[in-house]
C-alpha cells in the first residue's frame, strides 16, 4: 500500500512507475485528496482511470467505483492488481460472482485490504449491499462513464439516474464523475442529477491530432474494408457494426480472406466475450468486429484503425469509439461508411418510444448526418460540437482537408438564411428554415403558415441540401446557435446580428453529396474511382452481346458489376466470379468476351492490378443459397424458407436476387401462380423484357400501384431466372 505522506507525484512513481502526469491529472487527483466533488471530462486515452485509482490508493477507506460493464470492471481490476503484490487491493462486486466469491470480497474490504471496489449500478440497489457499504469506511464514490446518467448522453441508462439517492442512503462522501464525451448539455445534466455542489470541473481538450477522420459512401463495404485492412496488414483494428448479425458476417468474411478476426457482441456469453477480448489484447488476432458493447475502458494503446461499417447513433458514440485508435499518440485511422438509408433505419427504431426520447434521438441523428455530409474540416466540426473551437479552418488530417471541396461565396445565402430565422422568431429547427426558403409545403410550414412569410420560397433556386449546408456552416462559424433544450431550435448569435446589420464577405464550401457516385479521396488521392474509358468499352461490349441474345443489356451484367470490373480488372473466368452479381453460371455464359477485353486493356495500358483482386464471399451466404435453391426446387412456401434461416421476407428476396443475378435459375412459378393471374404475370414480364433498366422505382412508377413492390421483385427474379440464366 502507498504511504499516505507521499505527494501525488511520488505516489505515481511508487505504484505505477511513471514520473510525470498527463494533462490535468495531478490537479484532479489533488482535488479528490482534498475531499472535493470533482467532474472530469477527458477524451479516451487521456488517462481518466488514474484520476481515481491513485487517490483511492492514497486515502483511507475503500473507493466505490460505479462501472457499466462487467468486462470493463474485470479489465480494470486486473490492471490494478498487476501493479500490486496484494490481490485484494481491487475487487469487483457483481452478478458474475458466486456466493463464496462475493463473501471473500466483503472480507477483504472489512480487513482493510481493498482500496478500489468496482460495482454495477444494479448491484448498488441491492439492500444487502447498501447495508454492507454503510458500515465500511468509504473514501469517495467514482462514477465512470458518467454520460450514462444523461438522457442526452449516447449510452443513457435509467439506473444511473438513481445513483445520488443510493449514495445518500449509504453515506455522504465526495463524488468524482468521469466521462470521455460530454456536450455542454450532458455536462449540466450530470452535475444537476448527481447534486454535486461546488464541484471542480476539469475539461481536457477533445482534439486528438494524431487521428485521421474519413467518411466514405456505403457501396461494396466488405471489399472496401478488406482492401483497407490488407493495406494495413498486421496492425490492430476495431470494426463497429450496429447489428449482431452483421458482426458475425463481417468477422467470417475477414477470416475467409486471410485476416484474423473475432466477433464481439452482447448475444455471446460472457466467457466467450472475455476470451475474444483477451485474444485481441494479447495480439492473437488483428481485428475485433463488434457492436458498441466492445471497447469501454479497453486499454490497448496501439489500435491503428477504427472502422464504422454503420454510422453511429450520435457524435458522442462516434467520438468515443474512434477515440480507441492511436491512444499511444501514434497513427490512428478512423474510417466510417455512410448512407442516409442507415439514418432512416435508425429513425424507425425510435418509433414507439416516448416523444421526448424520440426528439432527443432524432436531434442526435441529425448532428451525425451533419458530420457525415459536411465538407468542412471534420476535426473543426467535431470540436465545435463538444464546445471547443479549433484555431484555423483546416487540420490537414481528415479527408475534407486533404481532398477539399470547392468554396463558394455564401454572403447572400447567409443573409437570406438569417432573415428567415429572424422572421420565424428563432422558434424553429433547421428543417423548417430550409423548407421555408425552398418554398416546400411541409406539414410544419403549413401549421405555422410559412407560405405567408416574406422568406417563403426566397431561396427556391437552391434545394434543401444547399440550405442545410449553409445552416451547418453558419452554426460552426458562429453566426447561428442551436438550443438543445428545445430539441434544436435555431437562433441568431451576436455575430449573426452584426452580419445582418452590415454584411461582410463570407465563404463556405460545397457539401459532399452521398446520393451520387462521388467517392471522396483517402489521403488526398482518388479512391476506387472507376476507369471511365474501360467502363465505356464494357458497356459497348454488353450492348453487342445483348443485341445478339435479344435481351436487355442489364440482363447480361448489371452496372454495379461492370463498375467493379473497372476497379478490380478481372482477367480470368475464376476472377470474374468474385465480382458482385457474377456467379459461375453467368461467368461461363457471358464472361469470356469481357475478361478477354479487360486482359487486353490491362496489357495495353500497363495497369498494375491490386494484389487482392479476389475477395471471397462468406460460407453462410452459400449455405443460405443452397438452402433456398433446394427448397424452391421442392416448392416450399417462401415464408417457410425464410423462417428456417431466420430471414425476413426482404432478406430472402435479396438473397434470391443475388442468386439469379449470379447466373443460377430459381423456378418460383409455383409461388407466383398463387399471387398473380397469368395475364398480370405476362404484363410484368413484357415490361422487363422491353425496359432499359430493372430499377424498382421505375417499375413501380410504370404500374402506378397496380402491383406491390414484393410482387414486382418476385416477377423480376422470375424474369432474370428464365431469360438471363
Amino acid at each position: 500500500m502507498i504511504n499516505v505522506e507521499l505527494t501525488p507525484r511520488e505516489a505515481l512513481e511508487q505504484f505505477f512507475g511513471f514520473s510525470t502526469f498527463k494533462g490535468e491529472q495531478e490537479a484532479i487527483i489533488q482535488s479528490i485528496l482534498e475531499g472535493q466533488n470533482t467532474f472530469v471530462i477527458m477524451p479516451t486515452g487521456g488517462g481518466k482511470s488514474l484520476c481515481y485509482q491513485l487517490p483511492a490508493l492514497m486515502r483511507d477507506g475503500t473507493a466505490i467505483v460505479v462501472s457499466p460493464l462487467i468486462a470493463l470492471m474485470k479489465n480494470q481490476v486486473d490492471a490494478i492488481r498487476s501493479f500490486s503484490n496484494d490481490e485484494g487491493v481491487a475487487h469487483f462486486l457483481n452478478s458474475s460472482l458466486s456466493r463464496n466469491e462475493a463473501q471473500r470480497v466483503r472480507q477483504d474490504i472489512l480487513d482493510g485490504r481493498t482500496k478500489l471496489l468496482y460495482v454495477a449500478p444494479e448491484s448498488l440497489t441491492k439492500k444487502e449491499n447498501i447495508e454492507f457499504l454503510a458500515e465500511i469506511p468509504i473514501s469517495f464514490f467514482a462514477i465512470d462513464e458518467a454520460h450514462c446518467i444523461s438522457e442526452w448522453g449516447h449510452d443513457f441508462r435509467p439506473e444511473y439516474r438513481r445513483l445520488r439517492t443510493i449514495f445518500d442512503e449509504i453515506k455522504r462522501v465526495p463524488v468524482i464523475a468521469l466521462t470521455a464525451t460530454a456536450t455542454q448539455k450532458v455536462q449540466e445534466d450530470i452535475l444537476k442529477n448527481l447534486d454535486m455542489p461546488g464541484a471542480r470541473v476539469y475539461k481536457a481538450s477533445f482534439n486528438r491530432p494524431n487521428l485521421y477522420y474519413e467518411v466514405r459512401p456505403k457501396r461494396d463495404v466488405g471489399t472496401d474494408i478488406i482492401r483497407f485492412i490488407k493495406q494495413h496488414s498486421g496492425r490492430s483494428g476495431i470494426i463497429y457494426c450496429l447489428s449482431r448479425k452483421k458482426v458475425e458476417e463481417m468477422a467470417e468474411m475477414l477470416n475467409v480472406n486471410g485476416i484474423t478476426a473475432l466477433p464481439y457482441h452482447a448475444g455471446m456469453d460472457a466467457a466467450q466475450r472475455a476470451r475474444h477480448q483477451d485474444k485481441f489484447l494479447m495480439e492473437e488476432v488483428d481485428v475485433i468486429v463488434a457492436t458498441i458493447a466492445f471497447g469501454m475502458g479497453i486499454d490497448k494503446p496501439d489500435v491503428r484503425f477504427v472502422i464504422h461499417h454503420d454510422i453511429p447513433k450520435s457524435l458522442e458514440s462516434y467520438y468515443q469509439e474512434t477515440g480507441r485508435a492511436g491512444r499511444d499518440g501514434g497513427e490512428g485511422k478512423c474510417v466510417s461508411f455512410y448512407s442516409y438509408k442507415d439514418i432512416e433505419k435508425l429513425e424507425k427504431f425510435l418509433q414507439g418510444k416516448p416523444v421526448a426520447e424520440q426528439e432527443i434521438g432524432k436531434q442526435l441523428l441529425q448532428d451525425t448526418v451533419g458530420y457525415a455530409e459536411t465538407s468542412m474540416c471534420r476535426r473543426k466540426y467535431l470540436l465545435h460540437y463538444f464546445g471547443e473551437e479549433m484555431d484555423g479552418d483546416t487540420c490537414g488530417n481528415c479527408d475534407n482537408c486533404l481532398d477539399p471541396k470547392k468554396p463558394f461565396d455564401a454572403t447572400d445565402a447567409l443573409g437570406l438564411l438569417l432573415e428567415a430565422v429572424a422572421e420565424s422568431k428563432e422558434r424553429h429547427r433547421a428543417k423548417f428554415i430550409c423548407d421555408l426558403l425552398t418554398g416546400t409545403q411541409s406539414s410544419e410550414v403549413k401549421t405555422y403558415k410559412g407560405s405567408g412569410m416574406a422568406s417563403y420560397g426566397k431561396g427556391s433556386e437552391h434545394d434543401n441540401r444547399f440550405w442545410m449546408a449553409v445552416l451547418r456552416q453558419g452554426l460552426v462559424n458562429g453566426f447561428l446557435s442551436k438550443d438543445i433544450e428545445s430539441y434544436g431550435n435555431i437562433g441568431i448569435t451576436e455575430q449573426g446580428r452584426k452580419f445582418m446589420k452590415k454584411p461582410w464577405k463570407v465563404s463556405f464550401t460545397e457539401e459532399r453529396d452521398f446520393t451520387t457516385d462521388e467517392v471522396p479521396g483517402a489521403n488526398g488521392s482518388a479512391r476506387g474511382t472507376a476507369d471511365e474509358k474501360l467502363m465505356k468499352m464494357l458497356r459497348d461490349l454488353r450492348q453487342q452481346v445483348a443485341r445478339k441474345q435479344n435481351l436487355p443489356p442489364y440482363v447480361i451484367f448489371q452496372d454495379p458489376s461492370l463498375d467493379e470490373m473497372t476497379i478490380r480488372y478481372p482477367v480470368t473466368i475464376e476472377e470474374l466470379t468474385q465480382i458482385t452479381g457474377v456467379g459461375p453460371g453467368k461467368a461461363q455464359k457471358y464472361g469470356k468476351a469481357f475478361v478477354d477485353l479487360i486482359a487486353n486493356y490491362v496489357e495495353e495500358n500497363e495497369i498494375e492490378r491490386a494484389e487482392e483482386v479476389t475477395v471471397r464471399s462468406i460460407v453462410n451466404k452459400s449455405s443460405n443459397k443452397v438452402h433456398i435453391i433446394q427448397n424452391v426446387d421442392r416448392k416450399m412456401p417462401l415464408d417457410a424458407i425464410a423462417r428456417a434461416k431466420g430471414l425476413s421476407m426482404d432478406d430472402l428476396l435479396q438473397e434470391m436476387e443475388h442468386i439469379v443475378n449470379s447466373g443460377t435459375r430459381l423456378n418460383i412459378g409455383y409461388h407466383l401462380d398463387e399471387m398473380l393471374d397469368s395475364d398480370s404475370q405476362d404484363e410484368i414480364m413484357d415490361y422487363f423484357s422491353e425496359a432499359e433498366t430493372d430499377d424498382l422505382e421505375a417499375a413501380n412508377a410504370e404500374f402506378d400501384g397496380d402491383y406491390s413492390e414484393e410482387e414486382i421483385r418476385l416477377m423480376r427474379i422470375r424474369f432474370l431466372s428464365e431469360v438471363a440464366n
